[in-house]
């Protein structure tokens, strides 16, 4: 049997470059073994989502083709 350390390790998060400091919407992402995990930063305890890193990718390639 093996244990993933990294799992068992705290995530450190990282605020989005598009978020201020006036309060408003803001993202904080966590990147682990291959794995993105994405929250609030409003409400660190609140629901998280996860996606591997080939989906992470492809949301980004698609937002960023988006209208502002």
């Amino acid at each position: 049997m093996t244990t993933d350390t990294a799992a068992l390790e705290p995530l450190v998060w990282h605020k989005s470059s598009y978020s201020g400091n006036a309060g408003g919407q803001c993202v904080e992402v966590s990147k682990t073994c291959g794995v993105v995990h994405v929250r609030d930063s409003k409400d660190a305890d609140g629901p998280r989502v996860t996606a591997s890193d080939e989906s992470w990718a492809n949301f980004l390639n698609y937002a960023a083709r988006q209208p502002a």
